[in-house]
């Protein structure tokens, strides 16, 4: 293994670069009727968590600089926005399967890659949630297929990077007395504004890329980062005079950039030398429309769109580690390790179905932290593998999502169950045995078992009739009256025998 150090030059990491290695490469993972290819995977350090990003400066958080990282890099073979987030989860449970990774929002993170026919490759770096990724994707993909019709629209034009033309003229004093509330308070403070117009761009800065979204965010966007004008909005332009100066601020204008009817004006304000910088990125930015989508790296937005990030990096970023010798890895220590991985989830998936489980259960069984314990109580108990599967996956969980059970253990909580089987007891006494077991008022299971050790159908039937004898039913039809009285019977007597025999005994006995 061969050390390299990454280049982070935006201070999230205090050493101006990120350790990472390669550990495998040209591998893959099953996906419905193919696989997905993987480049990669390597190990590399975490970075700092940016907290805020205002004007020149940024905060960082250490807590996770230096954690232990998995990086898989899959190849670009999954097709639509779904997929995406499919072969996400897949990889995700592959990893939570060692029982060695952190979890919880942010312990993993997506960068996803996306390319339409015509475009380039766009990252969006550190997507928190899986269920962001279809939105995420989809989103980015009209946005490049947006791009693609603006470069064409440019050619159409005449407007290339030899015809390219751009000029900016200082407008500070034609718009002193404007009501523009957001530039009117920064030329009080004594800042500048520069009008920059772009030939042949009339319209362009208008056209929808995103929903809610025009291709004035991606120059927005770029002055936000780069010339660090982060108050928004941080620029105006002529697509949408009506909603910003008065017409004879503007008319004023296209009279000093000697604007002409094919041409637009994008106005920017702040201090003069981030000034300067942002001319200079809303030209370049401008300019790069001509080739229809560049290769950027962009930050995943709540409402599903991306902004712009940082230009992608090239392969000259990495270099090898001169501090690091390579580290040898012996096919023993290979083979040590391979002896010792985990079932795999799509592997444990299909032998659950061949146990009989319904695809459904076996695919949540596969990944749940139950899988263990459901594994051993089917050997142990006389429980059908489908009766267990549906207690541990959703009535355990949504007894104990109600916090019914404050000395519950899963410990514990297994004894109980390979004690109902040895005991005999029905599948549906489980859920009455944890109350038993794990409320307040606790007992021992041997107690708690014996409680609910089957009666005898007719014996069952009187008690309940004796039972419901002794209530004081409300005056209705006798289908609802049935209805009424489950509840209380099965509080008292459910687990005694199975609950569609229990039901009929207190039909039987409304009847009489």
């Amino acid at each position: 293994v061969h050390i390299a150090r990454k280049q982070y030059l935006d201070g999230s990491i205090p050493t101006g670069f990120q350790r990472t290695t390669i550990l495998g490469v040209d591998g893959s993972i099953p996906y419905g009727d193919r696989r997905i290819g993987i480049i990669q995977l390597g190990l590399e350090e975490d970075a700092c968590r940016e907290i805020s990003d205002a004007g020149h400066f940024r905060t960082y958080r250490t807590d996770r600089l230096g954690i232990p990282l998995i990086e898989t890099v899959t190849m670009p073979e999954m097709r639509t926005p779904q997929e995406v987030a499919d072969v996400a989860e897949i990889l995700r449970w592959l990893v939570r399967s060692t029982g060695k990774v952190r979890t919880g929002i942010g312990a993993t993170r997506q960068d996803v890659n996306v390319s339409v026919t015509g475009g380039q490759r766009v990252e969006i770096k550190g997507v928190p949630r899986i269920p962001d990724i279809p939105l995420l994707v989809h989103n980015e993909a009209l946005r490049q297929v947006a791009l693609l019709r603006i470069k064409k629209e440019l050619a159409s034009r005449g407007v290339d990077h030899s015809t390219f033309k751009f000029e900016a003229h200082d407008v500070t004093d034609v718009l002193k007395g404007t009501q523009y509330y957001p530039v009117a308070k920064p030329l009080k403070k004594g800042l500048e504004v520069r009008a920059v117009v772009l030939r042949g761009y009339r319209g362009i800065l208008s056209t929808r890329t995103q929903p809610e979204t025009t291709f004035s965010k991606e120059i927005s966007d770029r002055v936000r980062v780069i010339a660090c004008l982060d108050r928004l909005p941080n620029i105006a332009h002529s697509d949408m005079e009506g909603e910003t100066f008065s017409s004879a601020e503007w008319t004023r204008m296209k009279k000093i950039c000697a604007m002409g009817d094919n041409d637009a004006i994008v106005v920017v304000w702040g201090e003069p030398g981030d000034l300067a910088t942002a001319v200079k990125e809303i030209a370049i930015r401008a300019e790069e429309a001509i080739d229809g989508v560049c290769n950027e790296t962009r930050q995943a937005l709540d409402d599903g769109t991306n902004g712009f990030e940082r230009i992608l990096p090239g392969p000259n970023r990495m270099y090898p580690d001169t501090d690091l010798p390579p580290i040898a890895i012996t096919t023993e220590h290979i083979e040590r390790i391979a002896a010792g991985l985990p079932e795999k989830p799509w592997e444990r998936r299909n032998r659950y179905i061949e146990a009989g489980l319904r695809e459904d259960l076996a695919r949540r069984m596969s990944v749940s932290p139950m899988r263990f314990v459901f594994d051993r109580l089917v050997i142990k108990t006389p429980f059908t593998p489908i009766s267990l599967a549906v207690f541990l996956l959703d009535i355990l969980r949504r007894m104990r999502k109600k916090e019914e059970f404050p000395g519950y253990s899963e410990e514990a909580m297994e004894k109980a169950v390979i004690a109902a089987g040895a005991a005999g007891l029905i599948v549906e006494a489980l859920p009455h045995l944890m109350k038993r077991v794990f409320s307040v008022k606790s007992a021992p299971v041997d107690e708690a078992v014996r409680a609910l050790e089957p009666v005898p159908a007719g014996e069952l039937r009187v008690t309940i009739g004796t039972f419901i004898t002794g209530l004081e039913p409300p005056d209705i039809d006798r289908e609802k009256l049935a209805r009424h009285l489950a509840r209380a019977v099965m509080e008292k007597f459910g687990g005694l025998a199975p609950g569609r025999n229990i039901i009929r005994m207190i039909e039987d006995c409304v009847k009489a």
